[in-house]
């Protein structure tokens, strides 16, 4: 990104502040469903997903919205799941607006499919405590933050409504009934296959895909599809390429593409999302330079300019598009 397209998108994203999506409640769309990001709206056999501005970490929905955010996500899962849809069908109907995705409607499993192929993250903290077995894997003692792992390993988690996901391996889904033996190991080899080809596209664009979470979901007549976002900012983390292997030979920092520095910047701040700590407010400052990294994401990993068109009214836009 030059220092010109850099000025230019933070005047916008200033501009886009007092404007930015925080919920929506639309009449008429269907029974509505808040998640940490996305409002959901029910109806019949289809879905109006739409992306809102809102963040979440640490399993908390933070108070203060990122301009430009819902954008991102919801054009960066646009993108892949076009791009994927041969190696795993999807929930994808129609993307009216960029914040909206209409989506056919099916029955969420309970579990996340979380596709690690560094150690990094939550992983790289577990295994920094001294924990060598994650979710079923065990892995080798000496590692640094930021290894690559010998193949990539499925890290399944809990989808909890509220408080924090819990890791959990796939026999343990199986033994407390949350899915079947042939469900899991159809989602785990999806997660995979999804893993790899996400891997290629990235080194396409000169980076490393980390790690990254996939969703499911079943139709009634049983068809297993790809819901949610893939390869986004939010459930992913991306390495740059250049420069990897000596900055782990130096054990230097890697330069990375996520949302794990929002993490940081809470971490820093006292908060890990844990009984008794106190939920840090954002300052204008960092809300931007957030929305700033979240453009860029989506830029690097799809190569295509982002639209950072300035909306006064994004609910009226929404509407006007569904309409």
């Amino acid at each position: 990104m030059t220092p010109t397209r850099r000025s230019d998108l933070r005047a916008a994203i200033e501009q886009q502040l007092p404007h930015a999506l925080r919920a929506t409640d639309f009449k008429g769309l269907g029974q509505r469903y808040q998640g940490k990001v996305r409002d959901t709206y029910a109806q019949d056999d289809q879905l109006v997903l739409i992306t809102t501005d809102r963040i979440s970490a640490f399993d908390h929905v933070l108070r203060q919205t990122i301009p430009f955010k819902g954008q991102v996500l919801n054009q960066t899962a646009a993108y892949f799941l076009e791009h994927t849809k041969d190696v795993a069908p999807n929930h994808v109907i129609d993307v009216p607006d960029p914040n909206v995705t209409i989506a056919k409607r099916c029955k969420a499993l309970p579990i996340e499919f979380v596709v690690r192929g560094y150690l990094a993250g939550h992983a790289w903290r577990t295994y920094n405590n001294g924990v060598r077995y994650l979710c079923g894997e065990v892995l080798a003692d000496g590692l640094r933050q930021g290894d690559a792992l010998p193949a990539p390993i499925l890290t399944p988690a809990t989808k909890a409504v509220e408080g924090h996901d819990e890791n959990i391996s796939k026999a343990e889904i199986v033994a407390r009934g949350l899915l079947d033996g042939d469900t899991v190991d159809q989602c785990a080899a999806v997660a995979l296959a999804l893993f790899e080809r996400g891997t290629v596209m990235a080194a396409e664009r000169g980076l490393l895909l980390v790690d990254t979470k996939y969703e499911f979901g079943k139709t009634e007549d049983g068809t297993l599809l790809v819901i949610d976002e893939i390869h986004t900012p939010d459930s992913s983390r991306y390495y740059y390429a250049d420069g990897y292997e000596e900055r782990q030979a130096l054990g230097q920092p890697q330069q990375q593409l996520s949302k794990e520095f929002v993490r940081e910047w809470l971490m820093a701040h006292g908060f890990q999302g844990k009984e008794g700590q106190t939920l840090p407010d954002l300052t204008d400052a960092f809300r931007v330079e957030i929305a700033l990294r979240y453009i860029e994401l989506y830029e690097t990993v799809t190569g295509r300019m982002f639209d950072a068109t300035i909306a006064t009214d994004l609910t009226q836009r929404i509407k006007s598009n569904l309409q």
